[in-house]
């Protein structure tokens, strides 16, 4: 039985020109001694497997069994968590920054830049459209990132990825001395050439696990004798866009669960076979859990009375992603979308601005607050709203549904969108552990650097994953920390409807951490 730890800016060329096509330099120590021979040990590296969309009940031995295995030999967190909202560009920031949206000002997969284009949201998986937002309205991000941290510190991180472009680059946006390798391109340009040796990149319209495989392949035969990374962040997305497609629990979307999961078994086959797989700490987690879609409220309807231009030509009201944009900020006009909204089966949980500073009540009766999931930002729009969840099971047997359009996706604030998935194994470690104190996307950049010994920017908001360590000299060993669950619900005046969030807070470093839970709705 397992031992449980508790219940309950743009790159440089110049400066990229030092390592590109020069192997790490322990790398050449080893080589130079030949076979059999000691030599100086390679230091500790982190490899962040993000498996795009993949669901804590998705792991099971039967579909899953070298990632069941690697969690044998580690600590499996059961009550990790995704950043709200539950989308893939956010968390890719949130990865990148250890940071909330209210401090790295990434708010969704899509973002309304008016400066950049004043009509319409911009798509943040197009890595051109982030290239505008940097040369008009810069900058992308507004909070320090891993990657920089880690140059400062001289070392490197590597971003390798099979899904969108975007989300890549936002990883690691700056490059920071580090290196991207995508299908679809390469930061910097020179690691193009390197990257021919794998052949050629798949097809567009290739099944989606052969873009998994060439990452894999990237990362091994490229990224780590090429770039020497401390720590790379390999985003497997084959998995994603077949959920999307097919829904949880199709057969579909569990043959490519088992394909992902040989890709995690080749790579730990790969660096052992490099020597290195001892060295490295696994982390496998996801971006965000998944629902199935029992169809969208007319939400055109909702917003319909609200269209028209402004003076300038451009729309009162920009929408997207459930954030939706009241331009010159016209308070009557807000509160009179939220009402809607609020009469309007099918939406969840609305939030608006904070009535003050910190306070879980938003400034519209009955919303909650931009701060209650730390949304708050200088970009934010008037509104942001959830469709609404139920526990239901498909017809796989999958349990979680949201009120949206498709077959089936996230980006809710459904604990089944926001409970996603972190495994890890490694030399610095516990081993055959479960521990069930909260965890969350925002906490793995500040944990890397624990292990590393480097000290987080002050703009990282995430905990250091410390109940998960093996012992150290010196160093006490945190096994359980305190955890309390707690709820706030805001009404109408009428009671009509109400909105709950719930929290779970962990006591951890002499702070509080807040987690969001999810949020529920009532209407009468």
């Amino acid at each position: 039985m397992r031992r449980h730890a508790g219940r309950a800016w743009l790159w440089v060329a110049i400066l990229s020109a030092l390592f590109v096509g020069a192997p790490g330099a322990w790398t050449v120590a080893r080589t130079a001694q030949g076979p059999g021979r000691s030599g100086p040990e390679p230091p500790r590296r982190h490899l962040i497997i993000v498996v795009d969309g993949l669901r804590p009940d998705y792991v099971t031995a039967a579909v899953m069994p070298s990632l069941t295995t690697l969690a044998r030999r580690g600590v499996t967190f059961t009550r990790h968590h995704s950043v709200y909202p539950t989308v893939t560009r956010v968390n890719a920031a949130s990865f990148s920054t250890g940071a909330y949206p209210e401090r790295h000002g990434l708010l969704g997969n899509a973002v309304f830049f008016p400066r950049v284009d004043a009509t319409r949201f911009l798509d943040t998986a197009d890595r051109h459209a982030l290239d505008r937002i940097v040369d008009i309205d810069a900058p992308l991000l507004t909070a320090h990132t891993l990657a920089e941290t880690l140059e400062q510190a001289g070392r490197k991180m590597l971003v390798v990825s099979s899904g969108s472009a975007g989300s890549a680059v936002l990883n690691n946006h700056t490059v920071a001395g580090g290196a991207i390798l995508h299908h679809a391109f390469t930061r910097p340009s020179q690691l193009g050439e390197a990257m021919q040796r794998l052949g050629p990149v798949p097809a567009t319209d290739a099944p989606r696990p052969a873009f998994d495989r060439y990452a894999v392949d990237a990362f091994l035969e490229v990224g780590i004798p090429r770039v020497d990374p401390t720590v790379t962040v390999l985003w497997l997305g084959a998995l994603d866009s077949t959920a999307h497609e097919h829904g949880p629990g199709d057969p579909q979307t569990v043959e490519v669960l088992r394909k992902v999961d040989a890709e995690i078994a080749r790579v730990q086959a790969g660096l052992s076979a490099r020597g290195l797989l001892d060295h490295y700490t696994i982390w496998v987690t996801s971006d965000h859990g998944f629902s199935t879609h029992t169809g969208s409220p007319d939400f055109a309807a909702v917003l319909g009375r609200y269209a028209g231009a402004r003076a300038d030509g451009t729309p009162r009201v920009v929408a997207s992603g459930g954030a939706i944009y009241v331009r010159d900020n016209d308070e009557p006009t807000v509160t009179g979308i939220v009402r809607a909204l609020q009469q309007t089966r099918g939406i969840g949980a609305i939030f608006t601005r904070a009535i003050t500073p910190g306070a879980l009540d938003g400034v519209v009766p009955g919303t909650l607050s931009f701060d209650a999931v730390r949304w708050q930002h200088a970009r934010s729009a008037q509104i942001l709203y959830s469709p609404d969840w139920t526990d239901a099971a498909n017809a796989n047997g999958v349990r979680g549904t949201t009120a949206a359009g498709g077959t089936a996706g996230h980006g809710s604030s459904s604990p089944w969108d926001i409970h996603n998935t972190l495994i890890a194994a490694g030399p610095d470690l516990r081993r055959d552990v479960v521990s069930d104190a909260p965890s969350a996307n925002v906490d793995l950049a500040p944990t890397m650097l624990g292990l590393l010994g480097i000290a987080a920017p002050p703009s990282m908001q995430g905990r250091v994953l410390r109940e998960g360590f093996a012992a150290r000299a010196g160093a006490d060993v945190v096994t359980a920390p305190a955890v309390t669950t707690s709820e706030h619900t805001a009404r109408t005046a009428d009671g009509a409807y109400a909105a709950t969030v719930m929290f779970s807070t962990v006591q951890a470093d002499g702070k509080a951490y807040r987690y969001v839970d999810g949020t529920r709705v009532v209407r009468k």
